[in-house]
C-alpha cells in the first residue's frame, strides 16, 4: 500500500517524485496527480522491445516509492494500443538465443506484470484498437480497464507457436473471464471482441475513441483526488485475498480497516460528513 512520509520525516528522502520524470522509450505526462504513460510507436501499432520492456519494468517499481502520482492511466498513441512484442527487434532475436537467455527475458517480461500489479496506485488502462501478446497483458495487469467498438484483445501467444502460458496470463485472466473463457481464448489466440470483453468482465466500460482517454483520465482524477492511502491498501488486500480462505481474508480486512481508521483521511470524512460537506483528502 502507499504510506504518506511527511515531509518532516528523515525517511521521506527515499521518496522520490516521478512527476518530472523523462522517458525514453515511451511518453510520460503528468498533471492533477495523474500520470499517463503512452507506448507512442504509433507506425507500428506501438510493439513493445527489449528496452521498452526494461524501462517500463522499472518506472512502474519506482511507482512505490512515488508519493506526489496518485493514480495512472496507460493507454497507446496512433488509435491502437500494443501489438506486443516487436516482431523484427524482439521474436528475431529471441529464435538465436540460450535457454538462460532466453529465462532472463521471460522473467523480465513476467517483472513488468508484477511491478504494475506492485504500485500501489491504481492503474486504469485506456484501450483503443489492437491489443495484443504482451499488450494484453500489460493491459490484463491494471486495475480497470477502458476500451472502444474498435478494441481487439488477442492473447496470441500460441500464434507464434508458444504456450498460452505467458506473464502471467493462465492466472490472470481466468480469474477475470472464467476458466472456459480463458481457455478458450488462450488456445486459440483470436482476439476478443470489444463487447465480449465488456460482458465477461476484463472492460469496465467501452467509450467512442475520441471520448476514451479523457474519460478515463478523469477517472483516474477522481481516483486520485480520494483517500489515496486507502486507495493503496485496496489494491494490496485485491492482489492478497487471492491466495487466501475466506477466514483468511476477513481477518486480513479486519486488520487492514482498523489500519485505515488511524489515518488522518478517516478522521476528513467524518468531520465533512458531520459539517455537510465534501472531504478533501490527502493520503494521510
Amino acid at each position: 500500500m502507499k504510506h504518506y512520509i511527511g515531509a518532516s520525516n528523515p525517511m521521506r528522502e527515499q521518496f522520490n517524485p516521478q512527476a518530472s520524470y523523462v522517458a525514453e522509450h515511451f511518453a510520460w505526462n503528468f498533471a492533477d496527480g495523474v500520470g499517463t504513460v503512452t507506448l507512442n510507436r504509433p507506425d507500428r501499432k506501438n510493439p513493445l522491445t527489449f528496452q521498452s520492456y526494461a524501462e517500463l519494468r522499472d518506472f512502474f517499481y519506482a511507482l512505490r516509492f512515488a508519493t506526489d502520482v496518485k493514480a495512472i492511466v496507460v493507454t497507446g498513441a496512433g488509435g491502437n494500443f500494443c501489438s506486443g512484442g516487436d516482431v523484427h527487434e524482439i521474436i528475431g532475436p529471441l529464435t538465436t538465443m540460450t535457454m538462460p537467455e532466453l529465462l532472463e527475458f521471460t522473467r523480465m517480461t513476467g517483472d513488468l506484470i508484477k511491478a504494475m500489479r506492485a504500485c500501489p496506485q491504481p492503474v486504469l488502462g485506456a484501450i483503443d484498437g489492437i491489443c495484443a501478446g504482451a499488450g494484453a497483458m500489460m493491459a490484463l495487469a491494471c486495475d480497470m480497464r477502458y476500451g472502444t467498438e474498435a478494441t481487439k484483445t488477442a492473447f496470441l501467444f500460441t500464434r507464434v507457436g508458444l504456450a498460452g502460458a505467458d506473464m502471467g496470463a493462465c492466472a490472470l485472466l481466468p480469474r477475470m473471464i472464467g476458466q472456459g473463457r480463458a481457455s478458450e481464448l488462450l488456445f486459440s489466440g483470436r482476439a476478443m471482441t470489444a463487447h465480449e470483453g465488456l460482458a465477461w468482465g476484463f472492460f469496465n466500460d467501452l467509450y467512442e475513441s475520441a471520448d476514451l482517454l479523457v474519460n478515463v483520465q478523469a477517472t483516474a482524477r477522481a481516483l486520485a483526488s480520494g483517500p489515496t492511502f486507502a486507495h493503496g491498501m485496496t489494491k494490496t488486500m485485491l492482489g492478497q485475498e487471492w491466495s487466501m480462505t475466506i477466514e483468511q481474508a476477513i481477518e486480513a480486512e479486519a486488520q487492514a480497516q482498523a489500519i485505515c481508521m488511524q489515518t488522518e483521511d478517516f478522521r476528513r470524512a467524518y468531520e465533512a460528513f458531520a459539517a455537510k460537506q465534501k472531504p478533501v483528502f490527502q493520503g494521510d
